[in-house]
């Protein structure tokens, strides 16, 4: 099978390079995919997929799916393809949806012999409001048995985990005066905000050391000699759980109802963006993929990093086994994610032949699960007994 499997790849990577060339030279925010997505689904619709475009209300989402007619597990593969502001494809989103795509048409093209059934969601918007986030609040991945996606980086590190996300933006609204002649007049806003920022600080004390809470002043006045009537700051809340993250969002929200109170402010609390849940790597399917690295290029998978962001795969990986590793494209750690010079490298000969490795691993592992039913039963029992 995975000579059978090499084969494949071999003959499909021509198109693979120019699906990643070609969204590479093409960067487009999150929502605004539309040459990626036509580009992705032009190439699952030749190769027999039954492609569902404007998936789940997401104008540049889809589900590519194909069914083979014996029984068995359904397999799915995340894609993403959005770039980042001014950087172009620097998370290498442009190579990870190529990734995604190949595996799923080269599980295809064996999936009639061994059974079961592939799937390939095309995931917008990972930067910013991820559609998985949609996705499964709109219970699309019900019934996925395995939720898989490679990541490229500067080095092959296993899934990991991430940090849940809540986004929170607090408004203040006060009452303009001149800021000299008449200042009894006024309610500053800015006061309030400046007073948020200083009992969040206050607090940082005594939250988990692993949380994170960052923001910025959006809109802190317009003019010195006016009393500030409006200001808009923005917040990432962040920790290892989904639970206590939300614990201490409530506490991040009672220091900007208290600078209301303090400075006499009205305070609107809105969410910016959708929060993330923090991933939950699915470790028995998460050996699998490793062991098929180590087997297909001698390389051993490094430990997931402790420091970790936030991915929308987190809500995936509450709902079905995840996982998320990363795959190297650079040879050189010292190249940054969310840098020109990893969007450089997406079209390297050395990336292209990790691209051929890693869509090698996530489909031998797919083999793995269907010809294995254990296996199978082994990822689900930790699944349910690590999501509750």
């Amino acid at each position: 099978m995975k000579e059978k499997v090499l084969n494949f790849i071999d003959q499909l990577t021509p198109e693979l390079n120019e699906l990643s060339l070609e969204i590479y030279k093409n960067p487009e925010l999150g929502y605004e995919e539309f040459i990626a997505c036509k580009l992705h689904t032009n190439l699952l619709s030749k190769y027999g997929f039954s492609v569902e475009k404007n998936f789940s209300g997401v104008e540049t989402g889809f589900k590519a799916v194909y069914k083979s007619e014996k029984p068995g597990p359904v397999i799915s593969y995340m894609a993403e393809y959005d770039a980042l502001p001014g950087i172009g494809h620097g998370c290498g989103h442009n190579l990870l949806g190529t990734v995604s795509t190949g595996a799923g048409i080269i599980l295809k093209q064996i999936i009639d012999e061994i059974g079961g059934t592939v799937i390939v969601f095309g995931t917008p918007a990972e930067e910013t409001s991820g559609a998985k986030v949609t996705y499964v609040e709109n219970h699309e991945f019900d019934g996925v048995d395995i939720a898989m996606m490679a990541h490229p980086f500067n080095e092959y590190i296993k899934s990991g985990t991430s940090l849940a996300l809540e986004p929170i933006q607090f408004e203040f609204f006060g009452k303009a005066a001149h800021a000299a002649s008449a200042p009894q007049k006024g309610i500053n806003a800015l006061d309030a905000a400046i007073q948020t920022f200083n009992s969040v600080n206050a607090l940082r004390e005594h939250i988990n050391s692993d949380s994170r809470v960052h923001g910025v002043i959006l809109d802190g006045g317009k003019a010195a000699n006016v009393v500030p009537d409006y200001t808009k700051s923005q917040f990432y809340v962040r920790s290892t759980s989904k639970t206590y993250n939300l614990e201490l969002l409530e506490k991040i929200k009672n220091c900007a109802r208290g600078a209301a109170l303090a400075t006499g402010c009205e305070l609107k609390i809105s969410k910016y963006e959708f929060n993330y849940d923090n991933l939950v790597t699915n470790q028995t399917l998460s050996n699998v993929f490793s062991d098929k690295i180590l087997e297909l290029t001698g390389i051993v998978m490094s430990p997931p990093n402790k420091g970790a962001g936030s991915l929308d795969a987190g809500q995936v990986s509450q709902v079905c086994p995840t996982i998320h590793p990363y795959f190297d494209i650079t040879k050189d750690t010292n190249i940054a994610a969310h840098t020109r010079e990893m969007a450089d490298s997406t079209i390297t000969d050395y990336a292209k032949e990790q691209t051929k490795n890693t869509i090698a691993a996530l489909v031998l592992t797919a083999v793995d699960i269907i010809e294995n039913p254990k296996l199978l039963e082994e990822i689900k029992h930790e699944f349910d007994n690590a999501v509750k």
